[in-house]
């Protein structure tokens, strides 16, 4: 894919933002329980999924510096959300998934979810630069939906399905959730321990008011 989606730049966005506590939780949560069950997971086809997963993948890649969106389990971020508080674009995934797929075919020869990485990561440059073809309204604007759940799903509370193990905080340094914090872990030079421990292990934040 072009520099404009390097991982650098991906990091940039979700860790200086701060926003690797609860990563839009305001439009995108989960309502209840249900949300955290393996249970409420399949709202996309067995199909679906393979190529969302394979999409957020190069993405967000696992690489030398750590893992990526596959050891995140960010498809099963966005597979949940569909089911739930993003059912509104659900229709918006199934014809985007499928064009991604015939595009491929078209321009590729086989399934996206078949390709090599390197012609995957061209495939997803022709959207992101608006020159696939079949997407409604373009692929520009796919690309940047499904850019922006693949970082969700990485770097967002675990609860919401993806962010498996803490591999997105772990991934950026973000420690996280405190209700309290020392003096010695506020100053400059500190280097906080993680907790591993997603915000809705804590009392005070209730699960049904998101």
């Amino acid at each position: 894919m072009s520099d404009s989606i390097t991982r650098r730049e991906l990091l940039k966005a979700a860790g200086i933002a701060g926003a690797a506590a609860i990563v839009g939780t305001e439009a995108f949560s989960a309502t209840g329980e249900a949300a955290q069950s393996p249970a409420a997971a399949g709202t996309l086809t067995s199909a679906e999924y393979e190529i969302v997963q394979a999409i957020f993948s190069r993405i967000v890649p696992s690489d030398a510096n750590g893992p990526g969106a596959t050891e995140a389990q960010a498809a099963r971020y966005i597979d949940r959300a569909l089911g739930g508080a993003l059912a509104s674009i659900r229709p918006a995934y199934t014809a985007g998934i499928a064009a991604i797929d015939a595009y491929a075919q078209v321009s590729r020869g086989t399934s996206f979810a078949r390709l090599s990485a390197s012609d995957q990561d061209a495939v997803l440059t022709d959207m992101q630069e608006n020159r696939a073809t079949g997407f409604t309204p373009d692929s520009e604007s796919f690309f940047n939906l499904v850019r922006a759940h693949a970082i969700q799903g990485v770097f967002s509370d675990p609860f919401y399905g993806g962010n498996a193990n803490f591999a997105g905080w772990d991934l950026i340094g973000y420690p996280g959730v405190r209700t309290a914090v020392s003096a010695n872990q506020q100053r400059m030079d500190a280097k906080v321990a993680p907790n591993h421990r997603s915000a809705y292990d804590f009392g005070m934040f209730s699960k049904g008011e998101l």
